[in-house]
């Protein structure tokens, strides 16, 4: 079987230290190759053409060109190659990242908070290598012996589900990952003001991050966007985001249903998790629930599904076409479950549909194509 051609990364950076991190990673994984590093934008613009790699990865901060305005140069020069921000995990990293993003990035990791050069590598290791492999389509390495596999979890089928009610949805659901603030950007502005029912989000983000995210899709939403405070009731005409390295719940109470947080353990190396927020989910409203999956790596989300599927909800994914990765609603795809797979900007007409018809008559109140 021929090997393989290895995927290029240019690393633009201005700390040294950083490059050289950044490339002994790269280089120790047999799939990948540094094609070149740049201090600064600007001679990574110079670079382009000569190194022709198939990914970027882009400091925010460097002299002479900054990673904003190098997003945007690239962006005319290729709308389609693949751009991770490296950004640092405060506000004004959060800030510059989300800006970076709605101009173009694809991705984005955020580096330690500290100068620990062995932090960084492992950081590099663990979350900036599998995106590079994602992002760039590199295929998994060969799945193990059978014999060496955990059992498969029983799948349950569309047709095997509980009959759904014919009533509209109580609440909209809604787990995404990488890609997630342009899906969510798209999305969140295409849903109108008078949407009869509460939306909950489970964004693979850290903190601080989701606090900037529900502020600038506030900003160009006809519904208000916040972050989940624990305790809070869950109400109609609001779309709550679980905050950043928290997972996110719902609780039936005394005929109220309230949203709570928690810093339990991790699930699918994620927290907050599309799972921990389905199931709840699926345990308060069952049928009455719409759930959609967004683009993202890895399979979070899919036990939820098939525990809101089993209770008789409806689940819509979004294609593989307009996925930044078809990793989440893939998975849930291929297994059976998803009553509808359809692209980015059906979406919220769907959802729409599904709230009510006579919501159809009327126009969202911002354009669906909304950057964040």
């Amino acid at each position: 079987m021929p090997l393989l051609k290895k995927k290029r990364v240019l690393i633009v950076d201005d700390a040294v230290v950083v490059r050289k991190t950044l490339s002994d990673a790269i280089a120790a994984d047999s799939a990948l190759e540094v094609a070149g590093t740049a201090s600064n934008g600007r001679l990574a613009l110079a670079k382009l053409p000569s190194l022709k790699p198939d990914i970027i990865l882009l400091d925010i901060e460097m002299p002479e060109m900054d990673g904003l305005e190098t997003v945007r140069q690239l962006r005319k020069i290729d709308k389609h190659i693949p751009i991770v921000m490296f950004s640092t995990l405060t506000e004004h990293g959060a800030s510059a990242t989300l800006e970076a993003i709605s101009l173009g990035a694809t991705d984005y990791v955020t580096k330690p908070s500290n100068t620990d050069m062995e932090g960084t590598f492992q950081k590099v290791s663990q979350e900036l290598l599998p995106r590079i492999h994602a992002l760039c389509h590199i295929p998994a390495a060969s799945p193990a012996p059978a014999s060496a596999l955990p059992p498969a979890l029983p799948v349950v089928r569309r047709d095997q589900a509980r009959p759904r009610l014919a009533v509209p949805p109580q609440i909209i659901a809604i787990g995404v990952s990488t890609g997630g603030p342009d899906a969510l950007a798209r999305l969140i502005p295409s849903l109108p003001a008078d949407l009869p029912v509460p939306v909950v989000i489970a964004q693979h983000m850290p903190a601080v991050f989701t606090t900037m995210l529900a502020a600038r899709l506030t900003a160009k939403s006809a519904i208000p966007v916040r972050e989940c405070k624990s305790g809070e009731p869950l109400s109609p005409g609001s779309i709550f985001l679980a905050p950043g390295d928290y997972h996110m719940v719902l609780s039936a109470e005394d005929g109220t249903i309230r949203l709570y947080t928690h810093q339990g353990p991790k699930e699918n190396f994620c927290r907050p998790s599309v799972d921990v927020l389905f199931r709840s989910v699926a345990h308060v409203f069952g049928a009455r629930a719409l759930a959609v999956i967004l683009t993202g790596m890895g399979q979070d989300g899919l036990k939820g599904c098939e525990l809101l599927q089993s209770s008789g909800a409806r689940i819509v994914v979004q294609d593989e076409a307009t996925s930044v990765v078809w990793g989440m609603p893939g998975f849930v795809a291929r297994a059976g479950l998803a009553d509808k797979v359809l692209p980015l900007d059906q979406i919220g007409l769907e959802i729409v549909r599904a709230t009510g018809d006579k919501l159809l008559k009327k126009e969202p109140a911002k354009a669906a194509n909304a950057t964040v």
